[in-house]
């Protein structure tokens, strides 16, 4: 079993279930656990669990134990409108609207991921916005890179996790999910949104964008059909593995002490990280 507060998650075994822990004990409810907490080849635990669904006036809201993003809704529906504004080629602009207008309750709602990095509701607005952010940043540092490009490329590479996953409540994967996948399912997505537009899919800034898109992975073998071939395409790779791994390192980090090793992030090549005990004075 996954057991899970706004902290972050903890796994463990419940041996000896019976019928009645099986079908009471299910996903997505709210328990009362006491267990012993110990390492298993140096990843965190618990063990001799005792379960319990609440009581009388206890809480029992699944939400009120996930983790949440730490910027509100309104801050992000604000700075993402601004950020559509600065995308100044007419064609990105439309395309990039178009898109927005027709997933904008589920795109502010979804996390960004089911594990890893961002899996938590309003995930995806949050990793979107935060990219953003660098993005803005960056361009300022390096003034030949397209800004319009880099923003429009940032606003959509993920909107497709709204098809791919199930929603923000105990998240799967779709069958689309599963079979297609958010990359391809945005390319899709964006070519819907030329034909109603009516614009010119042979254009070229139609073709550098879904280039952006299918590229933002940066390896065929994470899952992008073609490797970036433009200097936008491959920051926003860049951007994007920047910021899911600091999102990855600091939820691990907040779980552990000053001083004290991470349990391994698979999705970091299975390293572990310390914390710093920095002289604050």
């Amino acid at each position: 079993m996954v057991f899970q507060d706004r902290t972050g998650q903890i796994a463990g075994n419940l041996w000896d279930a019976d019928d009645y822990m099986v079908e009471t004990f299910t996903k997505g409810k709210v328990v009362y656990m006491r267990a012993v907490k110990e390492l298993y080849q140096g990843t965190p635990q618990v063990n001799k669990i005792y379960l319990r669904l609440p009581e009388n006036t206890e809480p029992n809201d699944p939400k009120d134990f996930k983790p949440k993003s730490v910027v509100n809704e309104k801050e992000l529906r604000d700075y993402i409108q601004k950020v559509i504004f600065k995308i100044e080629n007419a064609t990105w602009n439309r395309i990039v609207r178009y898109i927005f207008k027709k997933y904008d309750k589920a795109f502010f709602e979804y996390p960004a991921a089911k594990t890893n990095h961002h899996a938590f509701e309003g995930g995806l607005s949050y990793h979107t916005a935060t990219m953003a952010q660098l993005a803005e940043k960056i361009c300022e540092v390096y003034p030949m890179l397209d800004e319009s490009l880099m923003l429009a490329g940032i606003l959509l590479h993920d909107m497709a996790k709204v098809i791919e996953f199930s929603g923000p409540e105990n998240t799967t994967y779709t069958l689309k999910g599963n079979l297609i996948g958010h990359i391809v399912l945005i390319d899709e997505e964006v070519s819907e949104a030329v034909r109603e537009l009516d614009l010119d899919n042979d254009k070229e800034d139609v073709t550098i964008l879904r280039h952006v898109l299918l590229a933002h992975h940066g390896l065929r073998e994470y899952g992008s059909p073609v490797r970036p071939q433009i200097m936008e395409a491959e920051v926003i790779h860049q951007i994007d593995m920047m910021d899911a791994s600091i999102m990855m390192m600091g939820t691990a980090l907040n779980q552990v002490g000053t001083g004290e090793m991470t349990p391994r992030i698979f999705a970091l090549d299975n390293r572990n990280f310390y914390k710093p005990n920095f002289d604050q004075k």
